[in-house]
């Protein structure tokens, strides 16, 4: 069976920017963001990618034309070999009427009201009904689909199931939490067999998203909400949270059954009306670090007092001892940690897809576990690697090398030379573009496009910063480390692997006089750990460059600048590479040099 997911709106953004005001600082607050496509072929994952990947927008909301297009390129297909469409969207006409039967009893002026139900049909039948995307559908790649092969999966099991796929299909309970679905913001319940069951009385509304208000908390602090919330994660890292919380104290309220509320629901038409409590409780907001690190240590609390107390409901309801949390709440890598430890649940896994970059895949899995000649359903996942976009051969990468001839120099190596001479030059303080086979899925850099440095140099953070990445001196990096050395360097707990930097541990003390460059001020990294199954020769680099250092990891961040995606191409890297201070540039087996224009 032949299952190909995708997620995206041709005309959401301008919907969204016409209707809702969603420019400027609220360009991503959007249905549809993290636009993307995937393959599923009789329960294989054979390719994914992110449309911001090919089409170079950052979270866009595009229909992912190009992603589709590459999926079936790569697998070898046609739109007509398709068995099933999987949509990770369920607005049906009984979603429909709920939902408008939701704003018309919320607490809002009557004119705010009116414009909110009439702006909700519009979209409703212009954009995300179902006639309305596959008409988007067959006017963007030119193929109109069979209605009875189109399979459109609620938002939240599109996501529990990513999870559930990428766990190895395996008996899990499971929270989920982001900003909004359909109608929700959060639920908690079980999968079992591939079967969802829901446990409806602890289901979050989007009134109630802890992650929109947690969205409001980044805007307060002059971020952008729904793309820096990771900015939060960062920041609490300079100071505890206030005692009383603030938040705990006079915003969010605990019920049974795993639910909250806030002391009043947010306001879809005003994304800003939490503000004025945010300065009565925090004082008028200031531009400091102090100042904004109180508050994102006080938000980070917060989300682990709500998320723990959802887990509490969850451990009662369920005897299944492995958990997954999926949903964009779960990138918040600080609260995965402490959330896990203080349950009873064996393992937590996070997956990197657990944002909306994932959901074309579990839309795909759901089509697939769910449909009756799925003879092989039952079987345990295959394999599941991050490594599903494109990749580009050495035809392609000499091409672009010589594009950029005038301003590259360059030299061909063997594998092992690679491997040896990038581990020699990472003994200095260099950074290096680290450029290899198929481009990750999900929003984080896992080793094929990557930045590289020695996080021996304690002001190695501060030069990729400033010089490279061109953000804010605050943001941590993170460390690889071998899978088996990890619990040697950091506290992990109940964790024995961390694949996709979705979790936060300690650093041990013995090595934060070591690691100086990848422990952040809280004595903390974000770690990816690596195998030699997973990733070869960057398990390969990292043995041969502790061999030389005894530095037992590598400093990585994603290879882009600030603003942009992930590199893709050869020509993507070569431009980022050529736009910042990175010093050289593994392309492949291409080792790239700025040529000197002093002459």
């Amino acid at each position: 069976m032949i299952v190909l997911g995708w997620n995206g709106f041709t005309r959401v953004s301008e919907f969204f920017a016409e209707n809702f005001g969603a420019v400027g600082t609220e360009k991503h607050y959007l249905l549809g963001h993290d636009s993307g496509a995937s393959l599923l072929v009789d329960g294989e994952l054979v390719a994914a990618v992110e449309e911001e990947r090919l089409n170079r927008e950052k979270k866009t909301t595009d229909f992912p034309v190009n992603s589709v297009k590459w999926c079936l390129e790569h697998a070898g297909l046609r739109f007509s070999d398709i068995d099933r469409i999987a949509i990770p969207w369920n607005w049906s006409a009984e979603v429909q009427d709920q939902l408008l039967s939701d704003i018309t009893s919320a607490p809002m002026e009557p004119s705010a009201r009116g414009y909110l139900v009439s702006s909700m049909r519009k979209l409703f039948a212009e954009v995300v009904s179902p006639e309305a995307i596959l008409a988007d559908f067959a006017a963007r790649t030119g193929f109109t689909p069979d209605p009875d092969k189109v399979v459109f999966v609620p938002h939240h099991f599109a996501h529990a199931m990513t999870g559930y796929y990428m766990a190895g299909m395996k008996d899990s309970a499971f929270l989920i939490s982001d900003g909004r679905a359909e109608r929700f913001s959060s639920l908690i319940g079980e999968i079992r067999d591939g079967r969802i069951r829901v446990f409806d009385e602890s289901t979050i509304g989007a009134e109630y998203s802890i992650g929109l208000l947690f969205a409001a908390i980044t805007r307060f602090l002059g971020f952008v909400p729904n793309n820096d919330e990771y900015k939060i994660m960062g920041l609490a890292g300079f100071a505890e949270p206030p005692a009383p919380n603030p938040f705990l104290e006079h915003i969010v309220e605990l019920h049974e059954d795993g639910r909250y509320t806030f002391r009043r629901p947010l306001e879809t038409d005003n994304p800003r009306s939490f503000e004025p409590l945010f300065e009565q409780y925090f004082g008028p907001v200031q531009d400091t670090l102090e100042y904004k690190a109180k508050v994102a240590a006080a938000a980070q609390e917060m989300l682990t007092v709500v998320t723990s107390h959802q887990l509490r409901a969850l451990e009662a309801k369920t005897d299944l001892n492995h958990l997954l949390f999926e949903g964009g709440v779960a990138l918040n890598c600080l609260n995965n940690t402490p959330l896990l430890e203080g349950s009873r649940f064996d393992d937590m896994d996070v997956s990197f897809g657990a944002s909306d970059t994932g959901i074309v895949i579990g839309a795909a899995v759901q089509a697939w576990v769910s449909h009756p000649d799925s003879a092989d359903k039952k079987k345990s996942a295959p394999r599941v690697t991050p490594y599903l976009g494109p990749e580009y051969d050495d035809s392609t990468i000499e091409q672009a090398l010589r594009e950029f001839g005038d301003r590259v120099e360059w030299s061909r190596l063997s594998d092992d030379a690679v491997v040896d001479q990038v581990a020699k030059l990472l003994t200095e303080k260099v950074v290096i573009g680290w450029y290899e086979g198929r481009i990750e899925h999900g929003p984080r850099a896992l080793g094929h496009r990557s930045i590289l440095a020695n996080p021996n140099f304690p002001d190695i953070k501060d030069v990729i910063n400033t010089r490279v990445k061109h953000r804010e001196p605050f943001r941590p990096f993170a460390p690889i480390v071998l899978e088996s050395d990890a619990p040697k360097i950091f506290e992990m707990g109940r964790k024995t692997r961390s694949p996709y930097m979705t979790f936060v541990f300690p650093v041990r003390p013995e090595f934060h006089d070591v690691l100086p460059g990848a422990t952040h001020v809280d004595g903390t990294s974000r770690v990816q750990t690596i195998t030699d199954q997973d990733t070869p020769r960057l398990a390969a680099l990292l043995r041969r460059f502790t061999a030389l250092t005894d530095v037992p990891c590598l400093l990585n961040t994603s290879f882009n600048v600030a603003g942009e995606p992930i590199v893709c191409t050869p020509a993507d890297a070569l431009k980022c590479f050529l736009g910042t201070e990175i010093d050289y540039l593994m392309l492949g087996n291409y080792l790239v040099r700025k040529a000197d224009t002093s002459a």
